[in-house]
């Protein structure tokens, strides 16, 4: 991924902001967009331990690893800009590459450090469930999508979404993409968008949807 990489405008349509490929430079801010939006989240809560002292680092941490990670191994993240403001965030896996059993070591070592051994498992039995739930083998995961509350309402949430198809249409390995929905809301916004639920599981006690999106036929 090239900084700041915009994407053909065929996937921006006549929605606002500037679609691009996530920058290193970004991921700071992006790790903070994300926490204002998954902190209140009902299973981030439930495993990062909301109701214990040191809540609001671990997941600070987790995000910035999940970031990191991400970048290092190249897999798709994108941003909405409105001159350089950052006001939406989506960050997805690579068919083939979910994590799962097969995170990295130094992944491992560095959440047991910043997050600690119960968050890192449960992080860990979450994949694992997803991917035993999934109907294909070869499939592109939605870790992330949020907008910037200051922001919402103007259809960012369409363009970052359009975002992950156009991403699906480029790689023809792919069957489909999935995300894991733990809120009524989001689990509304993405199957008025052609997701389908596959699954219902439940991952320390937090019930959510496992939707997906299959691949248009060509």
């Amino acid at each position: 991924m090239t900084d700041h990489q915009e994407l053909e405008k065929s996937a921006q349509d006549k929605l606002q902001g500037r679609l691009v490929y996530l920058a290193s430079e970004d991921l700071r801010v992006a790790a903070s967009l994300l926490f204002q939006a998954y902190q209140d989240d009902p299973l981030f809560q439930q495993i990062f331990q909301v109701d214990k002292e040191g809540y609001e680092q671990r997941l600070r941490a987790a995000i910035r690893e999940e970031l990191s990670a991400f970048w290092q191994a190249q897999h798709p993240m994108f941003g909405v800009f409105e001159d350089e403001t950052l006001e939406g965030v989506v960050c997805l896996t690579r068919p083939g590459e979910h994590f799962g059993d097969s995170r990295v070591w130094h992944w491992r070592l560095k959440m047991l450090l910043t997050a600690g051994l119960v968050s890192t498992k449960q992080l860990l039995e979450k994949e694992r469930l997803i991917k035993e739930a999934m109907p294909v083998d070869n499939y592109h995961m939605v870790s992330f999508i949020a907008v910037h509350p200051r922001y919402q309402q103007k259809g960012l949430g369409d363009l970052l979404v359009r975002a992950v198809e156009h991403e699906l249409e480029q790689d023809e390995t792919s069957k489909g993409v999935a995300v894991f929905a733990t809120r009524p809301q989001y689990e509304k916004f993405f199957a008025a968008r052609d997701y389908r639920q596959v699954a219902e599981l439940e991952v320390n006690g937090i019930r959510g949807a496992l939707l997906f999106h299959d691949r248009p036929e060509q």
